[in-house]
């Protein structure tokens, strides 16, 4: 079962944020806040983003249930990240954005981070909560009282 939701998936949204943060602090540095070697935390901060972000995923994988967003879930994950979060996937990619922010050192790509976490808020976690609820019922609320959305 398929439910509408946006075309494009997050990792293209992600990776369309990525250039325009790139390009933004290129053609439009805004003020330098960091500088070397402080913005190498920004490396760090993306490994750890990715690490999130991937290990959810294979997690969710090796669980057998379905990765695209949209299409129904086989069940409620509660284990590893998913007992702190609703959504590591999406703070692993949110998180890589702060850590690539970080690394361009600019105050100018900052600026994507605000719009990439409202796109995923309202047109993928807004909607999976709600069908997830239809889906699983008071399992999932119960789930949701005990874990929180993001942090």
């Amino acid at each position: 079962m398929s439910t509408s939701i946006p075309r494009i998936p997050p990792p293209i949204f992600f990776l369309i944020g990525l250039i325009a943060m790139i390009l933004l602090s290129s053609f439009v540095p805004i003020g330098r806040w960091l500088h070397f070697p402080w913005r190498y935390i920004g490396i760090i901060i993306i490994v750890l983003g990715f690490s999130l972000g991937l290990g959810s995923g294979m997690f969710f994988r090796k669980l057998g249930t379905n990765l695209r967003p949209g299409t129904r879930a086989t069940l409620i994950v509660t284990k590893r990240p998913f007992k702190y979060t609703r959504n590591p996937m999406y703070l692993g990619l949110i998180t890589m954005l702060i850590g690539t922010s970080i690394l361009l050192g600019t105050f100018s790509p900052l600026i994507v981070i605000p719009i990439f976490f409202l796109i995923l808020h309202t047109q993928f976690v807004l909607r999976e909560e709600k069908w997830m609820t239809e889906w699983f019922g008071e399992p999932y609320l119960e789930y949701k009282k005990k874990t929180p959305r993001w942090l």
